[in-house]
């Protein structure tokens, strides 16, 4: 919230800037955005006015301060001598119109099925939350939705290829201290890298290095990305089910074969409709996984779950965004008639798969015409989402690649990383700001390809990188994307992650107490 808040005086004070010779300043040109969009991994932010309003009905009461400093005897009286009290000590009165964050607005869709009533929320890419009431159980459970994985104690495999379990990670460290470049093992956890330093772990944290006590990872990151796919996939599907590791279950939902698209309620726990009374979202079964020899699977990008993830994340931003800049035109009257304005389809791919920012500026007399425009900016290197196109290849020739990259095959694979992890980072020490780059391989730091990471002209248009890499028939190259791509997205942060729960599963032995 702190950085989105930034982000949004950022974007007021350029609008300023660029205005300010037409007569524009800050104040008044806020008068003119209805609002900002801020899309992110499971949700948004909508940043707009709003008219603040202080509750003087909780029980009548306000508490005092005594001379002393200590809480004193609550004052009571009617609701106009309490808003009298409440305007007279807050910092905020009641009426009085502010621009700021909405709460945040979660992805998610309601559904009911005969007595089920739960809520799934859903992302960027393919993990979702599901909580409610299922089987007549209060059910809060989260996981990645994916086919073609085929566990045998440690070994896994997803589309033929095999996943490693035996990947070591390393990177180059700038100690804070000393401004020293070393470079460490370390694994990812809940966003946070930890680094090795001879069986002694540490993170670092504005600025600091953080000694870890207790850890001694054992596990990949990758392998419990996959069976925990694989797990989450046997309790949607049924109620008794065989985990990864052979053993039976009974705390499944069984809900994979029944939920419909149909299923979708507001609010009120009425079906979504359309404005022609039809369901909202269609018909058709949303958790569509394949079977062995299935040619489409759930992850895919024209599955089912797919098209009902999309749709969802789309009816909730147009739903609210065309909610706040309705309700603008109350705190604004006279200044311009604002309106949602029509986005195009290209658009709103972009703002469904992408952490964005959606800008609004209407009714602007820009010398004899009226502008009303709206602008898209979107990141697709960032930490908050890993997508399939996010993993570069690092070949023998120290160069990285998009795994999509035409001729790729043809070259040594010897690594895959995130994308950011090849971005130049700096650190300030006591002894100045060091520049250094985290991702070497044999001392080498790998350079950007020219044909697919500068002018992307090596670069194949494909619509599903799962089925792209898996058949390329290059087991190097299969192998390190899946592994890398497994990996990292189960070592990044996600506000429902339990540490205690990673920990156990990355191995790590914490002190007695």
């Amino acid at each position: 919230m702190r950085d989105i808040e930034a982000s949004a005086n950022t974007f007021f004070n350029s609008i300023a800037s660029n205005f300010n010779m037409a007569g524009y300043n800050r104040d008044i040109l806020s008068d003119y955005v209805p609002a900002l969009v801020y899309t992110m991994y499971d949700g948004y932010y909508i940043y707009s006015p709003y008219t603040n309003t202080l509750d003087t009905t909780n029980d009548n009461e306000i508490p005092t301060t005594g001379e002393d400093g200590m809480p004193g005897d609550p004052i009571t009286g009617s609701d106009k001598d309490v808003a009298g009290k409440l305007e007279e000590d807050s910092t905020y009165h009641d009426g009085e119109k502010l621009s700021g964050l909405k709460p945040y607005i979660y992805y998610s869709c309601r559904y009911k099925m005969g007595e089920n009533d739960f809520t799934i929320t859903y992302s960027l890419d393919n993990y979702i939350t599901i909580q409610g009431i299922i089987n007549d159980k209060w059910v809060n459970d989260s996981g990645y939705l994916l086919d073609n994985i085929q566990v045998s104690g440690n070994n896994v495999t997803y589309r033929g290829v095999s996943i490693d379990a035996d990947e070591k990670l390393k990177e180059t460290v700038c100690l804070p201290d000393s401004g020293d470049l070393k470079e460490y093992e370390y694994i990812k956890l809940n966003g946070v890298k930890y680094y090795n330093d001879n069986g002694n772990w540490f993170s670092i944290m504005n600025g600091e290095k953080l000694p870890q006590e207790g850890f001694e990872p054992k596990t990949t990151a990758a392998i419990e990305y996959y069976k925990d796919a694989y797990n989450f996939k046997q309790k949607l599907q049924s109620t008794n089910y065989e985990d990864c590791d052979g053993n039976t279950k009974s705390d499944g939902y069984g809900i994979a074969s029944q939920l419909n698209a149909n299923n979708a309620v507001d609010e009120k726990g009425e079906q979504l409709k359309d404005e022609n009374g039809q369901p909202k979202f269609g018909n058709y079964k949303i958790f569509d996984f394949g079977g062995a020899d299935s040619e489409k699977s759930i992850e895919d990008p024209d599955s089912n779950f797919n098209e009902q993830r999309l749709a969802v994340i789309r009816y909730s931003i147009e739903k609210n965004l065309s909610i706040a800049i309705a309700n603008y035109n109350n705190y604004e009257s006279g200044t311009a008639n604002f309106m949602m304005p029509k986005l195009k389809e290209d658009e709103w791919d972009k703002i469904v798969n992408n952490v964005s920012i959606i800008s609004f500026l209407q009714g602007l007399n820009i010398g004899g015409k009226i502008y009303n425009g709206y602008s898209i900016v979107t990141n697709n290197k960032n930490q908050e989402v890993v997508s399939e196109d996010s993993i570069y290849i690092v070949t023998g020739d120290n160069e990285y690649h998009k795994a999509n990259e035409e001729r790729l095959e043809r070259k040594s694979i010897i690594g895959a990383d995130f994308n950011i992890d090849f971005e130049r980072k700096s650190v300030t020490t006591k002894n100045g700001t060091r520049y250094f780059y985290p991702k070497q391989y044999e001392g080498n730091v790998p350079l950007g390809s020219y044909g697919s990471i500068v002018t992307q002209n090596d670069v194949e248009v494909i619509d599903n990188f799962y089925k792209y890499i898996a058949q390329k028939g290059d087991v190097p190259l299969a192998q390190k994307y899946f592994t890398a791509l497994g990996r990292e997205r189960y070592g990044m942060y996600k506000t429902n992650n339990d540490n205690e729960k990673l920990k156990e599963k990355f191995g790590i032995i914490r002190e007695s107490t």
